[in-house]
């Protein structure tokens, strides 16, 4: 007798396995068709939705700019073009801190602030993205409850794809979507505390940094490079019996900034403590925060950061376009090959290989 499953043998008594059902495809079979359906919009009716402030129009023009496809580049570009003279009259302010700080809840609590201010807000928040799959859980708006349901409020995540400075860039991108679309405050999450602070710290008007009480060595948590980018300092969850730890942490962190330089804003940062989860002290952090702008846009030191922002990120694309045109031209990547093997083989040093391929990339460049 041929059992399929040992456990329905009549031995077993009151047991019996079913068969499963089969498998299902794991894709819809529909997808692809129903993708087909969707007539693409030109970059006349994107910037004509975008600028009556349309959030789907808005949301399929950033997944444009986030697209790899050479194809959509172009069209993303004139877009983005189309709407630089809608831009540039919000404020943008680029929030960190390490990991379980609570940025997504703090956020959450400043962006409700905001909006009863009379504004509207977009969160751009940049999620970390696994290094072997490339994939990200996006997850921003399950931790933002309040204010993903809020119709002044846009949050868009986009995954890190493990490349900070390519999704930076369509980070500063998507902001002039958002600002054309009437979104006069931008927030900007980050990663947590390490590369990406730089590249958002140069998107961005105010910088706050996001930490917490209660951890240990407070200051040795954070980096000096990124407490002295911070525009303001502001110690999250003061509330119960956390709020002597946050006092005492406030205190430290007021010592150190005496440590160091001047800021180029001749602003001296401020540090607050305040309570994300219960709102407690949100009104405060924004009124430094108004502080600061009002201190900025007196002095000329607004105009002018957004100037240097401006230059820095023409250089930072040229920097990405020429790495893409090297890796891209085939004869370069196999001359790599070959110089990798002889640097492996100790038959060449490192430096006059690379100085070898930078040579003949060059050349093939004068030649065509």
């Amino acid at each position: 007798m041929n059992i399929e499953h040992p456990e329905n043998d009549k031995k077993y008594l009151g047991l019996q396995v079913n068969s499963g059902v089969t498998s299902q495809p794991t894709v819809n079979p529909y997808r692809r068709a129903r993708a087909k359906s969707i007539p693409q919009l030109t970059a006349g009716e994107y910037v004509e939705g975008i600028i009556k402030g349309d959030v789907s129009v808005l949301g399929r023009a950033v997944t444009l700019v986030e697209s790899t496809s050479e194809r959509h580049h172009a069209l993303a570009q004139e877009v983005i073009e189309k709407c630089l003279p809608y831009s540039g009259k919000s404020r943008r302010i680029g929030i960190t801190g390490v990991p379980g700080a609570g940025k997504s809840t703090s956020i959450d609590a400043f962006g409700l602030h905001v909006i009863r201010e009379g504004h509207r807000l977009a969160v751009l928040a940049i999620d970390p993205s696994s290094e072997r799959t490339k994939g990200s859980i996006l997850g921003d708006k399950t931790r933002m409850e309040k204010l993903s349901q809020n119709n002044d409020a846009f949050i868009r995540p986009s995954p890190s794809a493990g490349s900070l400075g390519g999704v930076a860039r369509k980070t500063r991108e998507t902001i002039v979507l958002c600002e054309a679309a009437g979104y006069d405050r931008i927030f900007v999450e980050t990663v947590g505390v390490g590369q990406s602070e730089t590249a958002v710290h140069s998107m961005v008007d105010f910088f706050l940094l996001i930490q917490l009480a209660g951890t240990g060595d407070e200051l040795q948590g954070i980096k000096r490079g990124i407490m002295e980018m911070a525009d303001g300092i502001v110690i999250n969850k003061c509330d119960g019996d956390n709020i002597d730890r946050a006092k005492l942490a406030a205190a430290q962190f007021r010592n150190a900034l005496h440590l160091f330089p001047p800021t180029p804003s001749k602003w001296v940062p401020e540090v607050l403590t305040y309570s994300g989860y219960f709102e407690l002290g949100i009104a405060e952090v924004w009124d430094m925060i108004d502080r600061y702008f009002e201190h900025a846009i007196k002095t000329g030191y607004f105009d002018l950061k957004r100037m240097e922002q401006e230059k820095y990120w023409m250089i930072e694309t040229i920097d990405e376009k020429l790495k893409e045109s090297f890796y891209q031209m085939p004869e370069v990547a196999a001359l790599l090959e070959q110089k990798e093997l002889r640097v492996l083989n100790n038959e060449q040093s490192s430096f006059t290989a690379a100085r070898d391929v930078l040579d003949f990339y060059f050349e093939r460049i004068r030649s065509k």
